[in-house]
Order: structure tokens, then sequence, then C-alpha cells
């Protein structure tokens, strides 16, 4: 799928998109409009980065319905779109993937999906079986799962590979804070069948950047003060470790995380809400570690011995 999709090092995610004060926006604090995000859109298009990551759940549609007044106005094939079913808001009908996935494809403007998503393992059985319908009549180039256990995927990748099908990628939580998609097998499993693993909150959002500590922390009107606030003073280590090899390659904090996600020959999703967002992933993705410096960044994540793990996940061993 990387090869046929040419994708970039480094995708951009749209969660934080469109989210709105008045309806209490838990986890970012924010509110971001299309004029707010248009910059940010251009800056990722105008360096390559052309893979958008969204899906129909973030703000309930107004992720997707942002991103897609900006793809209507340039060429479809110029743009990687990646967009989710997620089960829990499914309707009772006889067809709910084709039709959730019909009001994403309304909302961002287009026909087509080049990654279309199972969003959790809610009923891996059941949603693998009826996105096949959906894949066969060609409106997906490739059929991804998120937030699925090494069983889960090997039973999804069983299910669709009985038909002629199978699972091109994986999404599913990645960080130095969080390395159970690594040591539970799934990575190598992507490797030796040519899945593409693409990893998300590999800053867990904010708290790897570098810019909050117990003297900074995380906006009390947030869902991130809630989960982080209580964990900075362990994150010193790890964190002034991430920043003696970030002076090493001429980068801050934020982006060696992301180049320690690529260094495990993932593909991070990394969180679009600033132009400098994508200036500084985009810098992130041209610089290589090497094997120690990685080793050394496992072991100071490790020994933090932080979970952060969320409600909507589980340990994947």
């Amino acid at each position: 799928m990387q090869k046929d999709l040419n994708l970039p090092k480094v995708a951009l995610g749209t969660w934080a998109w469109g989210e709105d004060k008045s309806q209490s926006n838990k986890v970012f604090g924010n509110s971001l409009t299309q004029k707010d995000l248009r910059p940010v859109f251009d800056t990722a298009m105008k360096l390559g980065l052309n893979l958008w990551d969204t899906a129909a759940v973030y703000g309930m549609g107004a992720s997707e319905e942002i991103l897609g007044q900006f793809v209507k106005n340039i060429d479809r094939d110029k743009i990687l779109l990646s967009t989710k079913f997620t089960p829990q808001i499914a309707d009772e009908t006889d067809k709910p993937v084709e039709n959730m996935f019909a009001g994403s494809v309304k909302r961002l403007n287009t026909d087509y999906i080049d990654i279309y998503w199972i969003h959790n393992p809610a009923d891996v059985d059941k949603w693998t079986k009826k996105i096949i319908p959906l894949a066969k009549s060609g409106k997906i180039k490739y059929i991804g799962v998120s937030n699925h256990s090494l069983k889960e995927i090997k039973r999804a990748n069983e299910i669709l590979n009985a038909v002629g099908l199978k699972v091109s990628a994986v999404q599913n939580h990645l960080s130095l804070l969080d390395r159970t998609s690594e040591t539970s097998g799934i990575i190598d499993y992507c490797n030796e069948n040519d899945i593409t693993f693409f990893s998300y909150m590999v800053l867990e959002q904010g708290a790897l950047s570098g810019k909050y500590d117990t003297k900074h922390p995380f906006p009390e009107n947030s869902e991130r003060a809630q989960v982080y606030n209580g964990k900075l003073d362990k994150l010193e280590d790890l964190i002034n470790g991430m920043r003696k090899v970030a002076q090493t390659k001429n980068l801050d904090v934020a982006q060696i995380a992301t180049s320690w996600a690529i260094a495990k020959g993932t593909v991070p999703i990394i969180g679009a809400t600033k132009a400098k967002h994508i200036e500084d992933a985009y810098q992130a993705s041209q610089v290589t570690l090497d094997d120690n410096e990685v080793k050394e960044l496992d072991r100071l994540g490790d020994q933090t011995a932080v979970s952060t793990i969320r409600e909507w996940e589980k340990p994947m061993q």
C-alpha cells in the first residue's frame, strides 16, 4: 500500500478540527474553524504532506466537513483521504457501513476514499464482514482496522482473505509511553504481511512535546489536564533525554517523538492545528535516528512506567 499510494512519511490528523466550545470540547479545549485551518492545509500540501486522517465521529462530522471544503478546490488525485466507520454511531439499517460511508464522502466532497477504517473492534466478525460489500464496490482503495489487538487483526484478515481482500493498514496508539503495539508483535505482523502501521498519539496530545511540565501544565478546561497533569513529574527524565537527542539533530522535543515513530517503521499521525505543526512534522520526517538513540529513548520511555491508555483503548498484550 505504501508504494501504491506513495504515502508521505507523516500523516496529518484532524481529530481537533471543528470542535465547538459550546459542546464542551473536553479533549482539546479549542474550537477550530475553516478560516483557522486553511493555512494548515495549504502549508501541508505545499510540503507534500497530503495524507489526511479523519473520521465520521470527529466533531460528529465537523472535521470531515472542513476538510471537504479544502478537498473540493484541488485535484482529487493530489490528496489521500483516510476516514473511519465507527460502530458505536452506526444506524440500525441493513447497510450501516454503506450509510456512514455515504455521509463521509458527501462531507469530504469525494466519491471514493483511499483508506477506510473500522474504527474499533466492537465486533470483529460482524463489522469486518459488513465492510466487504463496500470494499467490493471499488469505492475504497484499502481497508484498515484501528485499535485492534493482534488476535483481532488476524481474525479480520482471515475474514477478508476468504473473499480475496485483506487488511492493508492498522492504526493504533504508539508512543514512547505506550509501546504495546510493538511489544505485542503487531508491528512485526504488519511488516510480515505488507500492512502499513499508522501510529497515533505519538506526542501523547502534547505531553511529549516538551512544552508542558509541572510548572506549565495543560489548561484546566481540557481533558488532557485530567489525563496528563498528574503524570508530568514522571516524564521529566524522558523529556530531558529527548531534549538531548533533539539538540544533536537540530530539532525540538516534539519532533523527536515523531522521528522515533518513523524509526519504528510506522507512519505517525500528527495532529494538525497550526501551520508550525506541519513544518515541524516535515522537518522531523527528514531526520533519521540511529539504533542507539532509539534504544535509549525506548529505555527512558519504559522507565516512566506511566500508562496513557485511554477509555476507548485496551492494552495490546
